[in-house]
């Protein structure tokens, strides 16, 4: 796929593991009709407590230490994984690190405001600017580039969650990775289920497998941040785009698997079916789903399953995207028992 001569740092140790959720299909019993459900790990990367953001900032800072960067600015919400991610990989690569940080779910809670991310956010080091209002965090990381363009400073400016073309080749990559472990494990995974906010995980996979000749609609996500008209013209165009780096056919909108039934009220604001995914994971599994995006996706897996929309037998993978600091910023979400 032309990987190889893209600008790349290393910023995972291992292909990430993809494992067999037993208990959960257990639990689930009769319902499942025979499908196997499976979980690629990328929660368990180890720098910056992992996530799914690592994969599309290796070739993030591969561009940016190529153009000679000595500085990285992204923007998000307040409860970023992409920013936290960022700021632990530009402190691996010696990058000065700063952030732009919107209010972009209207909540001002103690937990929500000061924990989760943003206590990591400043272990690492990064310079944190706090946007109120309406403000556009892009523009003012721009302005702010500007600033330090001017003092001398070379800076790389990367968008929200990391979604630039570039950013979308991790997933690319990624798509590569799990045709190897498919093939390796002899498993055939008719449907990966990811969830979809900047839709840079969801295109990145979707143009790897289409330029695998897999089939980018072999992707399924689930919409946690736009509607789902607007995220799936969003995903096509990035899909698109990316496939134009790998010097690959593109694909039609036809190909775009987006589901709009988990985004509830909107972004960041829980919902009692992602509440329900996050702790049959954590009881039946062990393992934690964040409250943002990889929980309501997996509601939406689960959804699936129960009204019969996936085929009787077929192996899905699910995408555990990370992004485990943000449960305790939701603290008061998961606080009570059932």
């Amino acid at each position: 796929m032309h990987l190889r001569r893209m600008p790349r740092v290393a910023l995972l140790d291992l292909a990430t593991p993809i494992q067999r959720l037993r208990r959960i299909e257990a639990a689930l019993g009769e319902k499942l009709n025979g499908i196997g459900l499976f979980a690629k790990r990328d929660d368990v990367m180890g720098l910056g407590g992992g996530g799914n953001k690592l994969r599309k900032l290796e070739f993030l800072l591969g561009d940016a230490i190529a153009q000679g960067a000595d500085t990285i600015i992204t923007v998000g919400g307040r409860q970023s994984n992409h920013a936290r991610l960022t700021a632990a990989a530009a402190a691996r690569y010696g990058l000065r690190c700063e952030l732009v940080l919107g209010r972009v779910v209207a909540r001002d809670d103690e937990d929500y405001t000061q924990n989760g991310n943003i206590i990591l956010d400043d272990l690492f080091g990064a310079t944190i600017h706090d946007v109120a209002g309406n403000a556009s965090t892009l523009a003012v990381a721009e302005e702010r580039a500007e600033i330090l363009r001017a003092s001398g400073r070379k800076v790389y400016v990367a968008p929200t969650g990391g979604s630039s073309s570039v950013g979308c080749l991790g997933y690319a990559a990624c798509a590569s990775e799990i045709a190897a472990q498919s093939a390796a494990q002899d498993i055939h995974f008719g449907h990966i289920i990811v969830p979809n906010g900047s839709g840079g995980m969801h295109a990145g996979l979707s143009a790897g497998f289409a330029a695998l000749g897999a089939g980018a609609a072999k992707v399924k996500s689930f919409a946690v941040l736009a509607r789902v008209e607007d995220a799936r013209r969003g995903t096509l165009e990035k899909i698109n785009a990316t496939l134009g780096l790998l010097e690959s056919p593109g694909v039609s909108s036809d190909e775009v698997n987006i589901s709009g039934a988990q985004l509830g009220e909107g972004y960041g604001i829980p919902t009692e079916a992602m509440k329900k995914a996050v702790r049959l994971m954590a009881r039946q599994e062990g393992l934690l789903l964040d409250p943002v995006y990889s929980g309501k996706a997996f509601a939406g897996l689960l959804d699936d399953i129960s009204n019969g929309a996936l085929k009787p037998g077929q192996n899905v993978l699910f995408i555990m995207s990370g992004g485990t600091p943000a449960l305790f910023a939701y603290r008061k979400e998961f606080r009570s028992h059932e």
